[in-house]
């Protein structure tokens, strides 16, 4: 054996990767670079890990008020869906296509072409669970917004972030050898911009293009009857061509849920662009008028709120699973490079720290 054979192989020595948002992009993206042996400090301008994976909780139970289910296509996401045992379930929605404003029912039912899939007792249960080792590691700060992205001040070839937290307090986090951003489209091109940052990256992103949507929640408590199963039709979720809505899905039919009657209602794309500023009150009666017209429910819900989420379906994605620049150390992903799916999420920031590695 010569010599040269006795010398071990070099081991990488670990990095400090900071990634911005805690959606499922973000932690999919966390959870490899820490499972490769490097550290990890993850930041969510939001009080819980999830993004868009999101569920509301209320007295009267809990909505989706985000994704409504995910699909798994990529034998990656199937396999990382088996680390989550006994939080994802299939979901029999009975779907139904709705075709006019007065919401007469088009076909009896739409027979699923995949298996439609949601995390229990919420949608957001599933991206907490992924997240918190890196929490109970002290690597996720919640309620923390990165407002800059720089030049590490002691070690200029690392960057560094201002973040503004709880109470408007301000923070540098220093000695990170990449960044990575898990934020949506608009919010990563306007960092970029802001820290005066990667031109061609933001020009890139600036050709994404994502849609809002107004979300609406109701529940009828007087559903809970013994007698009384459910108010309304008897399916379960449905696609509609009604101007103001895009989706309907009856929360408690999903598993894991409670049994009182609730409602999650998303606006069309572009009924939620025209009236995206409009006043809350305003858009949850509109929305309330068309959830009559399309279901036939007149009871009076106990519970009403809208949510907007301002960027929600991408239209035009960028075209590849992510942005990442070796020299500079900077990356960007989410779902808006891909798609709108839960997966297509799951897909870029898992192939963002492939690439980063």
């Amino acid at each position: 054996m010569t010599k040269k054979q006795l010398i071990p192989p070099t081991k990488e020595p670990a990095r400090h990767f900071a990634v911005i948002g805690a959606g499922i992009a973000g932690v999919a993206c966390a959870r490899t670079l820490v499972q490769a042996g490097h550290q990890v400090t993850v930041f969510e301008k939001s009080r819980g890990a999830g993004g868009r994976m999101s569920t509301r909780s209320t007295s009267f139970g809990s909505f989706d008020h985000g994704a409504q289910y995910f699909t798994a296509r990529d034998a990656r996401f199937e396999k990382a869906l088996t680390t989550a045992s006994g939080l994802v379930r299939p979901w029999s929605a009975n779907t139904v296509r709705i075709l006019d404003e007065l919401g007469r029912v088009v076909a009896s039912s739409l027979p699923p072409k995949e298996a439609h899939w949601v995390a229990t007792p919420g949608m957001n249960a599933l991206v907490r669970q992924w997240a918190e080792p890196l929490a109970s590691a002290g690597q996720l700060h919640l309620d923390t917004t990165v407002v800059r992205i720089e030049a590490d001040k002691l070690e200029p070839k690392r960057w560094q972030l201002q973040t503004e937290g709880p109470g408007a307090t301000t923070r540098v986090h220093s000695g990170f050898d990449a960044v990575l951003m898990a934020i949506p489209s608009v919010q990563a091109s306007a960092l970029l911009q802001s820290s005066q940052l990667s031109k061609p990256m933001m020009t890139a992103i600036n050709k994404v293009s994502v849609a809002p949507c107004w979300t609406l929640m109701l529940a009828f408590p007087q559903a809970s009857q013994p007698n009384l199963s459910h108010l309304g039709p008897h399916w379960n979720a449905a696609r509609s061509t009604h101007h103001r809505i895009a989706w309907l899905a009856r929360e408690s039919s999903k598993p894991g849920r409670g049994p009182m009657e609730r409602w999650t209602v998303q606006a069309s794309t572009d009924w939620s662009q025209r009236h995206l500023e409009d006043d809350a009150e305003r858009v949850k009666a509109k929305l309330l008028k068309a959830f009559t017209e399309v279901t036939g429910i007149r009871a009076e819900p106990q519970h009403a709120e809208v949510h907007r989420w301002r960027y929600a379906q991408t239209i035009t994605p960028l075209g590849k699973s992510h942005l990442w620049d070796t020299k500079s150390g900077l990356g960007a992903c989410g779902d808006w490079c891909l798609g709108h799916r839960v997966e297509d999420g799951f897909l870029s920031g898992l192939e963002l720290a492939l690439a980063a590695l």
